[in-house]
């Protein structure tokens, strides 16, 4: 595995970190690697049936936009997102919650096998995580840096999968999208936390590949750490990811976590800009 290349976008801010927030799917786990591919060929079955509806290049091409640009946020936005495409196109969609429901029971058959492999003790933990993504959390722990998770996945999924993995220890808390609360939003968390914890800014560190985060992160005036990781090679960066990111506001770019020496001491002001 080639040591990660860490490119700083922005100066941190002058405050040293006291807490970290995860992202969790392409973040820390890669149980659901490819849901967007899922997600794209599922939505794009619904809008080729509506009477207006585009030829499938454009299809394809509006509903990745929309996928990308609603990553982080509870799946239930996106399924919103494609009720209001189908009636733009003269269809009659159902709910957001059955399309949700559906979409699940897709995404379940595809990572399924995933899971029983890792749970079954076939397939080690590391296979399905971002490289280096146990030594960070281990890391920060040695630290005294109290760890969270914020992902738009269902919540009970979250902490089913981090189980899984073998991460759900290193957590205080785990939030997700929950049924009963279908307003959830991971500035409401962040807000919740740095008031919990009663941090400055500067003292929250947040890791995401979605804008969603990185962009609450620098709304509450943290540290935004994009993971750009090329989730096929699990190595290298992705470009699309990288430019949203950038985009959205990250501080630092890295594509995975290994090694975390360099991107640590950045972090905690030990060193000037990594290598």
């Amino acid at each position: 595995m080639p040591a990660a290349r860490i490119e700083v976008i922005r100066p941190r801010p002058a405050a040293l970190p006291r807490l970290a927030l995860f992202d969790f799917d392409g973040t820390l786990s890669l149980l659901r690697a490819g849901w967007q591919a899922v997600m794209l060929d599922w939505m794009v079955e619904h809008l080729r049936r509506a009477p207006r509806a585009e030829g499938e290049t454009a299809l394809r091409a509006q509903a990745a936009e929309a996928i990308h640009r609603l990553t982080g946020q509870p799946t239930l936005r996106q399924m919103r997102w494609l009720c209001e495409a189908i009636r733009e196109r003269g269809g009659a969609p159902e709910s957001p919650e059955r399309y949700k429901q559906i979409y699940l029971r897709r995404l379940e058959a595809h990572i399924a096998g995933r899971i029983a492999g890792v749970e079954e003790g076939r397939v080690p933990p590391e296979a399905w995580l971002v490289p280096g993504a146990p030594a960070i959390l281990r890391a920060l722990r040695a630290r005294g840096i109290p760890c969270y998770i914020a992902s738009g996945t269902d919540e009970t999924a979250v902490r089913r999968e981090a189980s899984v993995l073998g991460i759900a220890g290193f957590f205080g808390g785990i939030f997700g999208a929950r049924p009963a609360d279908p307003a959830f939003d991971k500035g409401a968390v962040i807000a919740r936390l740095t008031a919990a914890h009663r941090l400055r800014p500067g003292e929250l560190v947040a890791f995401g590949d979605g804008g969603v985060e990185i962009a609450a992160a620098r709304a509450a005036g943290g540290i935004a750490v994009g993971v750009a990781l090329d989730e096929t090679t699990r190595a290298g960066l992705d470009a699309g990811k990288r430019r949203r990111l950038i985009e959205a506001g990250a501080h630092l770019i890295i594509p995975h976590f290994q090694p975390h020496d360099a991107l640590l001491a950045w972090l905690f002001g030990e060193r000037g800009v990594p290598g």
